[in-house]
């Protein structure tokens, strides 16, 4: 687990990881997932989130996958 420096002021963190983080970009080494920058952790969230049109097409897919579900269940 590194820890950030202060020369860089932009920190790392791994989306599963709280406790990962570090002064530049790379990969966890405890899952190997891309660590983002601290605070965009839900930035594709609110991407989604701030269109009508990205809500729409989530909305059709999840009762798609709803739908499907349901028909493999029985």
């Amino acid at each position: 687990m590194s820890t950030p420096t202060a020369a860089s002021g932009r920190v790392y963190i791994c989306p599963m990881h709280k406790n990962v983080r570090q002064s530049g970009p790379g990969k966890c080494p405890e899952c190997g997932m891309a660590l983002m920058p601290e605070g965009t952790r839900f930035a594709i969230l609110r991407q989604m989130i701030s269109s009508p049109m990205h809500m729409a097409v989530m909305g059709v897919v999840m009762v798609a996958l709803m739908v499907t579900a349901m028909m493999l269940m029985r």
